[in-house]
């Protein structure tokens, strides 16, 4: 029953109610005081567990329905008793092809003899057994629907079903028990086929987006397509927010402290010992100050867009960001973000240093006259471009001074390693000035920047 409960939360979440751990384990007891024998009693039970607002209520009832609805799999043409008490000669039938009887054949447990008693319980019993052992429970894309289909069926004996119905219908074409057999063969891949059905619309009825989400993650941003743009801030908004919520707790416990036993005990030895006033080692918050400099050239703009937008979005650990813009020429747009939404302040830096001719001698020059003097070593610079300098000055000798002052110079750069150093890249003479050089292409890849800057500013 712990699989089924666990199978029946995975349909919940499915369908958009939250159930915590501790609300499983909650359930799996609200079972063991109920029982399993009243469908009514178990409802509500796992009802006043799980559901906890008027629409996860309406969801749960939905749910559980589309769960524990079970079919009658006789079905109107499997009269068992006529078949008991028709025709005497099937008796020996399976017999008569020796060795068919495997765990689907002639055998009383076998398939065929379940088809042929009409034994609705039992095919219900291997069916959902069957399910279970496939984990029909992982299925996920329509596609999979026959691949699930075709293992139920074996998992439940219908190779050694063939097989007596090939045998019998070689010897007789018109065997009145096979032609029985085939109809129920039939009617049975019907049943196990919308079982296949009920459970991909339940377990994947919220699918889709998470799917979508799991493969953005995963493409280069570069390739990102204009109509996954909103989907796109959704998902940094979400990333964002976790990072957030994770540094933050982070830093509550650095600020805190840990117990400085020592200084504690002594100061409470007024107090005969007993321990009225603490002593924790505070440590000092370094909060970090960074830099980001984005080439929005054409190539890179993309890139370029989702990393502001990171940043940005993660003002609450990351509260001191200095952001400059360039192709042909650079910009501070530090206001921008501050003044309008981060999505329009985006746009707009593209539109106004984007889509130039790149010049990162130019920009590195100017970037080290507008911001040498605030470097110090709480200084994080990140620099994202592809450092193809058009057979200009790659402005080296500038990014070295920079580094020198700063507390650590990270490069990203959107293009494969492998494109590094080819025709006009100076990434070789550039990363030789920063203390890390990343491969920077997906929104896992910003993600994790992000992070460690976030991390180490602890």
């Amino acid at each position: 029953m712990t699989q089924v409960l666990s199978n029946f939360i995975k349909a919940l979440r499915a369908s958009d109610v939250r159930v915590s751990t501790a609300e499983s384990i909650d359930a799996a007891a609200a079972l063991a005081l109920v029982g399993f024998e009243h469908r009514t009693l178990i409802k509500e039970a796992l009802g006043q567990v799980l559901a906890k607002t008027p629409d996860d209520k309406s969801r749960f009832n939905d749910c559980f329905e589309r769960f524990f609805t079970f079919e009658d799999l006789a079905g109107d043409s499997a009269p068992g008793d006529e078949q008991a008490t028709g025709d005497d000669q099937r008796e020996g039938a399976p017999g008569e092809d020796g060795g068919q009887g495997g765990s689907g054949g002639g055998g009383d447990g076998g398939l065929a003899a379940m088809l042929e008693r009409g034994d609705g319980p039992a095919l219900q019993q291997a069916l959902a057994s069957a399910a279970r052992n496939v984990q029909l429970q992982n299925i996920r894309l329509f596609t999979q629907r026959g691949m699930y289909i075709r293992r139920i069926l074996e998992d439940m004996g219908i190779e050694p079903l063939d097989d007596l119905l090939f045998a019998l219908l070689k010897a007789n074409d018109d065997d009145p028990r096979a032609l029985r057999l085939k109809e129920q063969k039939a009617r049975l891949v019907e049943n196990v086929a919308g079982l296949v059905d009920r459970q991909m619309l339940m377990y994947t009825a919220n699918a889709w987006p998470k799917l979508r989400e799991e493969v953005l993650q995963k493409t280069p941003l570069a390739r990102i397509e204009i109509r996954d743009f909103k989907v796109m801030q959704e998902l940094v908004r979400k990333l964002a927010k976790r990072l957030v919520s994770l540094h933050s707790r982070r830093r509550h416990v650095s600020k805190r402290g840990q117990l400085d036993v020592r200084h504690t005990i002594r100061k409470n030895i007024e107090y005969d010992g007993l321990l009225f006033d603490t002593v924790w080692k505070r440590v000092r918050v370094d909060r970090p100050k960074v830099i980001a400099v984005c080439d929005v050239s054409g190539s890179v703009a993309q890139v370029a867009r989702f990393l502001l937008l990171f940043l940005y979005s993660v003002a609450e650990v990351l509260p001191k960001v200095r952001a400059f813009a360039f192709s042909s020429h650079l910009g501070e747009v530090t206001g921008l973000f501050e003044s309008k939404p981060v999505e329009d302040a985006v746009v707009e830096t593209i539109n106004t240093y984007g889509m130039g001719s790149t010049d990162y001698g130019g920009a590195l020059a100017e970037l080290e006259r507008l911001t040498l003097a605030d470097i110090d070593q709480r200084t994080t610079v990140i620099i994202l471009g592809d450092a193809r300098s058009n057979y200009g000055d790659a402005g080296e000798r500038s990014l070295r001074r920079i580094h020198e002052r700063a507390r650590r110079v990270l490069w990203l750069n959107p293009e494969p390693m492998a494109f590094w150093n080819s025709g006009d890249s100076e990434m070789q003479k550039l990363g030789a000035a920063c203390d890390k050089v990343e491969s920077c292409r997906t929104l896992k890849h910003l993600e994790r920047v992000v992070s460690e800057i976030a991390r180490t500013a602890i």
